[in-house]
């Protein structure tokens, strides 16, 4: 399985930081936000991984090279202006194949996310070899989190593993996600396209699982949460 790590936005609630910083750079407890997923991708044996990038798409390469530091092999997707979710899915669909992968936004910090658990969350064939009974719930599988405060609505309701539009209960997508690549067959490459325009037309057919992900999830949206975040290193720096 190859992985994906979606590292173009430009992170305009994170500015000024971001004016000099890609987003993905910035570090939570001494660490780059992005370093984080690649060290529990390559912990669970996904060492293929492709990153997109744009704004100062540069210092993502400069800081990450070929990914031999960390044991992985890396690739990069380099867009002009930043194509949206699905769109630098699309842009980098050459570089994931034809097999199920992982894509992640690389400015969430869930430090403790098993990644073993999304090797085998859409094969054809169960451990055994023997082919899967192929449900309804096939192009997709979700990452939901408990909604935070700034999202209380949340996004997708869930039961039964199985994602929706509407109902109960309502849970928040976690940017954590493995797709079939034709999922995004309708997209040409350079398109900007959105992911949850996608998830939503699949999740109206039932063609989406999802699962509850209760551990360690923040989305790092500005500089304050990024302050919070690193207040328990700050203090054993102290003492």
């Amino acid at each position: 399985m190859k992985a994906m790590l979606l590292a173009a936005g430009r992170g305009e609630r994170m500015r000024p930081l971001t004016d000099t910083c890609p987003k993905p750079l910035l570090k939570v407890r001494g660490r780059p936000l992005i370093v984080w997923h690649v060290l529990n991708l390559v912990r669970a044996g996904i060492t293929e991984i492709v990153i997109n990038h744009a704004h100062l798409g540069h210092m993502i390469e400069a800081a990450l090279g070929d990914g031999a530091q960390f044991g992985a092999s890396i690739a990069y997707s380099a867009e002009g202006t930043a194509l949206e979710t699905a769109g630098g899915i699309a842009k980098a669909r050459h570089l994931l194949g034809e097999e199920p992968f992982v894509a992640i936004s690389s400015d969430i910090y869930c430090p403790h996310f098993d990644f073993v658990q999304v090797k085998n969350t859409l094969e054809d064939n169960d451990v055994w070899g023997n082919p899967h009974p192929r449900d309804k719930r096939d192009i997709a599988w979700l990452y939901m989190v408990k909604n935070p405060p700034y999202h209380a609505r949340g996004d997708f309701a869930l039961n039964n593993f199985t994602l929706a539009n509407e109902g109960a209960p309502m849970y928040t997508f976690g940017n954590i996600g493995v797709y079939r690549p034709e999922m995004f067959d309708s997209i040409e490459p350079g398109q900007h396209a959105m992911l949850v325009t996608l998830l939503r037309e699949y999740a109206a057919r039932g063609q989406i699982g999802a699962e509850l992900y209760r551990g360690e999830w923040v989305n790092v949206g500005t500089p304050d949460e990024l302050a919070q975040l690193n207040i328990p290193l700050t203090e054993s720096n102290r003492t």
